[in-house]
C-alpha cells in the first residue's frame, strides 16, 4: 500500500496523470474546508447530476481486495449487489478513510480516478460517461478536476459498468 502523500505533491501525481491522458480538462480551486461534495456543489454552483463521487470499496476477508468505484453524486454505490459480483468476495464494504489513504495516497473528499496505484480496478457508473463533463475529486481536498468521460476511458484497469449505481429511491 501507497504511504499518505503530502496533498500538493499528491494533486500534482493526479495532474499528471489526467495530463497522461491527452483529453483537455479543467482544474477547479476549492476551499478545503467545503470539498465534500454536497457542499462544494451548493458553494462552487455545480448540480449534484454533474459531479462524481470516487469511492473505494475493501473486501472483508484476507487477502483484502480493493476497487474504486466512480458514480454520480445524486446516486448511490451498489455494494451489495453489483460491486460485490464484480470483485467475485462475498462480504464487500466501504474502505475506511484509513485504508483509503494507505492505498491511494488520497483523502476522502478528493479521491479520484487519475493516479490510482496500478493494478487496481477502477469500475465507472455507464451514467457518468452519458455526460459531457464530470466535476470529480483531484487527488487532495483543495482542488476538483471537471472532465469529459472520454479521460476516463483513456485510464487503465477502468471498466464502465452499467448499473454500477442506484438511485436513491431504488
Amino acid at each position: 500500500m501507497a504511504d499518505v502523500i503530502d496533498p500538493t505533491v499528491i494533486g500534482a501525481h493526479v495532474i499528471a496523470a489526467a495530463d497522461a491522458t491527452g483529453v483537455p480538462y479543467e482544474v477547479m480551486e476549492c476551499d478545503p474546508e467545503l470539498a465534500d461534495t454536497a457542499e462544494f456543489c451548493e458553494r462552487y454552483g455545480v448540480a449534484l447530476e454533474e459531479s462524481g463521487n470516487c469511492i473505494v470499496v475493501a473486501s472483508r476477508k484476507e487477502p483484502r481486495e480493493f476497487a474504486a468505484c466512480l458514480v454520480l453524486s445524486h446516486t448511490r454505490l451498489d455494494v451489495n449487489r453489483t460491486v460485490r459480483k464484480l470483485m467475485g468476495v462475498r462480504k464487500l464494504s466501504f474502505a475506511s478513510a484509513e485504508d483509503t489513504s494507505e492505498l491511494t495516497g488520497m483523502i476522502i473528499g478528493g479521491v479520484t480516478p487519475f493516479g490510482l496505484p496500478e493494478g487496481l480496478p477502477v469500475y465507472i457508473d455507464q451514467a457518468v460517461m452519458e455526460l459531457e463533463s464530470v466535476v470529480i475529486g483531484g487527488g487532495n481536498r483543495s482542488q476538483k478536476l471537471r472532465v469529459p468521460p472520454a479521460a476516463l476511458e483513456r485510464l487503465a484497469a477502468t471498466q464502465v459498468i452499467e448499473g454500477l449505481a442506484l438511485l436513491p429511491s431504488d
